[in-house]
Formats: structure tokens, C-alpha cells, sequence
């Protein structure tokens, strides 16, 4: 296919006149950031492309360019102000078009002030709001910062907060974009759909995994007394089965001392007998033993779905157990070190 400046480029066939302007090398770079799939279309468009006129090279060039200013200028100060200095660089209608694809390619995310603060800066700001005011800017900050915020708030509020984030479904884009106007004008010294859906458990459980063990017990056993079932499902996701691949060989042995073989073939039939788990349990067991399993998992026959997750979460309730009991440690993401 050859490639001239009196055709309408799709934005496949523009990836790929990039990506044959900038050489193997840069190209090779890009690659790295693109999914598998990515990386499947765009490689079928350069080997379509047989020859590129330099004056699409040079439009394609001169329209990339233009993309990463207008997404560096939103990245530093938001929409507003990345209009303001495209439409100087760019013209009106130019600054206009860059936009509204960036906004929709980019899903710019509200509260995006509150993002470029230090934490100390939000904890300070929001620590006077409605714990629902908390809850939903909490759900759109990055995990680790909105851990170092809520472990900051006052113990009560803290409980407060995250059952009101565990909670929170769909919220109508016009109450997110009118809290976020109300807030910005408090906000004033930062310079800075439809519905959107934030918060969950999900967003919970990524905050929690990422304050200190001391707060997070707390905020579990508060929340216990308020809702013992989003406690227990909570902790069921904060550790699940498929995790034991991350504790070290002297826990993975305590951990067996406590389980039923029936229950660890069940739960294993289910993972894969030679899946990643697998090999981490085998490797901590005698050899007599693993013939055993495999024989068990081989002759058990099929196995319905509930009775392998309870087999499994048999298996993460005796880790939790020992790791509450201290006998275990499960670390946190904020800790360098491996569970021993």
C-alpha cells in the first residue's frame, strides 16, 4: 500500500507511519507500552504500508507532536488551561479537535487537582468534609495516595469513610462535576458521561493494601461492628488463593501443617495441577506426598466449582489465621520485604 497526502489516513495506518518515521529502535521502545493485541494491529499495518510520501510523514509528525503537547498541557493544569495555551499554538478550532479526542482517549479523570497535591495537602483539605464528600475523592485518587489520607483521618471517620466507599456505585456524572467545581473553589490555592462509576470494594481493597497493618486491622475490626459481611468480604479479597504464590517456603510450610490433603487436592484440581501454585506447594512437601495429591487430583474425578472455592478459601482463612496469630506474615505493598 502506498500512502500519499491525498488520502484520508485512519488512525491505524497514522500508528503506523509513525512508527516506520521513527526508526526500529524508537519504534522497538514503543512497543514495549502496547498490549498484545496493540502490537498485533499495528505490526499488520506497517506490513501493509509499501511506500509513505515525506509529505505525510511530515503531516503525521506534525500531528503527534501537537497530541503529546496537548496531552502534557492537560497533565500539568487540566483542561481549561490546556485549552487556553493550545488555542495560542495551535488556533482555536486546532486547540478545539486536540481536546475533545484527548478528553475521550485519555478519560480525564475528575479531581484531578486534588491528585497533584501532596497528601498532605488533601488530608488537610478534606479532613473537615462529609465522610461521603471523603468516600467519593478517596475513590478517584491513586491507591497509594488515598491510603496515606485515610490512615491520617480521625479513627471514627476512617470507618466512616470506607464502608461509604465499599458502598458506592454509580454516580451521576452532574453531582461528580458540580462537587468537583464546589470543591476546586476551595481548593483555590491548588492550580490546577452518564455516569461514572467509582469506588466499590474493589477500590477499598486497593486503598487498604496499601496503609499499614496497624490501620488496616483497626478499620477491619470497626467495620466488623457495623457490617460484619463487607468485613468478611473484604478480607476475603484481600488475600486470595492465588496469592500463596508470594509466601516464602517456611510459611508455605506452616500453612500446610494446617490443611487437610482432600481440601489441598480439591483446591489444587481447581488451580491447575501444574499451575504456579502448584509448584510452590510441591516444592515444600516430600516427594511421597506429592505423588499422593497428584494421585488424589488425578482419580477425584470432576469437581464442581463451589467445592473448589470453598476448598480454597479453607486454605486463605488458615493463612489469615496464622497471619493474625503472627506466625505468618503477609507483607504489605509499602514493605520491602517477602513473607517469611
Amino acid at each position: 500500500m502506498e500512502l500519499s497526502a491525498r488520502d484520508a489516513l485512519t488512525p491505524r495506518e497514522k500508528a503506523a507511519v509513525l512508527m516506520i518515521t521513527l526508526g526500529k529502535n524508537y519504534a522497538a521502545k514503543l512497543y514495549q507500552y502496547l498490549t498484545d493485541e496493540e502490537i498485533e494491529q499495528l505490526t499488520l499495518s506497517i506490513t501493509s504500508v509499501r511506500r509513505v510520501e515525506p509529505e505525510v510523514k511530515e503531516e503525521v509528525i506534525a500531528e503527534f507532536y501537537e497530541i503529546c503537547m496537548a496531552q502534557k498541557f492537560i497533565s500539568e493544569g487540566g483542561i481549561d488551561y490546556a485549552k487556553e495555551i493550545l488555542d495560542k499554538a495551535f488556533g482555536s478550532e486546532r486547540a478545539s479537535d486536540l481536546i475533545a479526542r484527548l478528553s475521550s482517549a485519555l478519560r480525564v479523570r475528575p479531581f484531578d487537582f486534588v491528585r497533584r497535591a501532596e497528601s498532605s495537602q488533601v488530608f488537610n483539605f478534606l479532613q473537615n468534609e462529609h465522610p461521603q464528600t471523603i468516600a467519593l475523592i478517596l475513590s478517584y485518587l491513586e491507591p497509594d495516595q488515598a491510603a496515606v489520607v485515610l490512615a491520617s483521618l480521625s479513627l471514627e471517620k476512617q470507618t466512616s469513610v470506607i464502608a461509604r466507599i465499599a458502598n458506592m456505585g454509580a454516580t451521576s456524572a452532574e453531582y461528580v462535576k458540580e462537587a468537583e467545581r464546589v470543591l476546586e473553589q476551595k481548593f483555590s490555592s491548588m492550580s490546577m458521561g452518564n455516569q461514572t462509576l467509582v469506588g466499590g470494594v474493589d477500590s477499598l481493597v486497593e486503598i487498604l493494601n496499601c496503609v499499614d497493618r496497624g490501620t488496616e486491622r483497626h478499620l477491619l475490626e470497626s467495620l466488623e461492628q457495623t457490617d460484619a459481611e463487607l468485613a468478611e468480604e473484604i478480607k476475603n479479597r484481600m488475600f486470595v488463593f492465588e496469592d500463596m504464590i508470594k509466601l516464602g517456603n517456611q510459611a508455605i510450610q506452616r500453612v500446610l501443617r494446617e490443611i487437610d490433603n482432600r481440601d489441598l487436592a480439591v483446591a489444587l484440581k481447581g488451580a491447575g495441577a501444574e499451575g504456579e501454585v502448584a509448584k510452590i506447594i510441591f516444592s515444600n512437601v516430600s516427594k511421597r506426598l506429592q505423588e499422593m495429591i497428584k494421585e488424589d487430583i488425578e482419580f477425584m474425578g470432576p469437581i464442581r466449582v463451589r467445592d473448589v472455592e470453598e476448598a480454597q478459601q479453607k486454605i486463605v482463612n488458615v493463612i489469615r489465621r496464622l497471619d493474625e496469630a503472627g506466625e505468618i506474615i503477609i507483607s504489605r505493598k509499602s514493605e520491602d520485604e517477602l513473607i517469611v
